[in-house]
């Protein structure tokens, strides 16, 4: 029977599994990439992650995503994670739109739903014992630096979308990278510079929580930027998925981790794209070119194929399914939910390779 994952990893993290498994105790980083609804199939998976095998080996370990990745790891910093996944889970469902919802309406709908899912809890996700949260967004510059009218935004990603495309390096002109994390934690592996990207670092508190997730998950034209963080420089912010799509990011410097420094990467889909104006560029993916060697220390969980064409439409949830149901919410809500519920399939297979390794399960990343 195929199996409902798949399993990639890079040539270091391979040798690992080979020589000793796979132990919660070896993870010392948990990415989590953008990409909207597209990250609650994993959440069966996240809950079992959380709730369950990386508890049974306590270490400080650093969570990092951008959009719907920087919420899921907010989920998981809190102190009853298998909870806050299914709050995350059954929020992010509810969604519900009129057709062509202004930009306000859907940051106001979204700005609720952040209430919803992090208030009362923004004390004990920023203070907990052992995750360090990192929540990632990019702050405009140049004529993204502080666009007056929706057109100037427009305009001003007009212009970036040609120069990525001329260029990753050159997006670097229009934008940079936002690390609004946990300052208890060195994160070395991340702060020497890596790419073209000026990145800036502010602390994480309770206080300026809520903003830096909006800004994570902010979508340009779609929603309204966040003007104003807390603690970070002043700006104007949208979506960290932007600039760090799938979170192409340097975990090669952690191979020298004295205490393990294998990064576990549950994912949606098979591969790992560095920008969101890079999907269409098959020639950018983080596994071709230089920096390849970054996913030598990298297990990736995805679903496979198989999996994929059990679920309603053939595949994972996406953003294009608000336009596909319109106003049928109840219909995308079933098969939302009926989606998120087959996820278990991946926990339990993942589980299953956890106490039974079979490297010929496991493919190059």
């Amino acid at each position: 029977m195929t199996s409902p994952i798949q399993i990639r990893a890079g040539k270091f993290a391979l040798e690992h599994i080979r020589q000793h498994g796979l132990q919660a105790r070896d993870i010392a980083v948990i990415p989590a990439a953008a990409g909207g609804p597209k990250g609650l199939i994993l959440q069966a998976l996240d809950q079992w992650l959380f709730g369950e095998w990386l508890p049974s080996a306590p270490r400080e370990r650093t969570l990092i995503g951008a959009s719907i990745g920087a919420w899921r790891m907010a989920a998981a910093s809190h102190a009853n994670p298998v909870a806050a996944f299914q709050r995350l889970g059954d929020l992010y469902c509810e969604q519900r739109y009129p057709e062509k919802p202004s930009a306000q309406y859907v940051t106001d709908v979204c700005v609720e739903l952040l209430q919803n899912f992090i208030g009362g809890y923004e004390q004990e996700i920023v203070h907990q014992p052992l995750h360090r949260l990192h929540l990632l967004a990019v702050r405009g510059r140049g004529f993204l630096n502080a666009p007056q009218s929706s057109g100037k935004a427009k305009a001003g990603f007009v212009a970036a979308t040609f120069s990525n495309l001329a260029s990753r390096s050159k997006l670097a002109n229009h934008m940079d990278r936002m690390v609004i994390g946990d300052v208890r934690d060195p994160l070395f592996w991340l702060k020497a510079k890596f790419d073209a990207f000026d990145t800036h670092f502010s602390s994480l508190t309770a206080d300026n929580l809520a903003p830096a997730l909006l800004a994570s998950g902010t979508l340009p034209l779609i929603m309204e930027p966040v003007r104003h963080i807390p603690h970070a420089p002043t700006g104007t912010y949208w979506d960290g998925g932007i600039i760090d799509y799938h979170l192409a990011l340097p975990y090669s410097r952690l191979s020298g981790n004295k205490e393990g420094g294998l990064v576990l990467y549950p994912h949606f889909t098979d591969h790992i794209v560095p920008g969101w104006l890079d999907k269409s560029l098959p020639w950018r993916r983080a596994s071709i070119g230089k920096n390849r060697h970054w996913l030598d220390n990298v297990i990736m969980v995805s679903p496979s194929p198989g999996f994929l064409q059990t679920l309603p439409r053939g595949k994972v949830l996406d953003r294009k399914d608000f336009f596909f149901y319109g106003s049928n919410h109840d219909l995308r809500i079933h098969h939302w939910k009926t989606a998120i519920g087959e996820g278990a399939r991946l926990r339990d297979a993942f589980a299953d390779f956890i106490q039974r390794p079979d490297v010929s399960q496991v493919l190059p990343l």
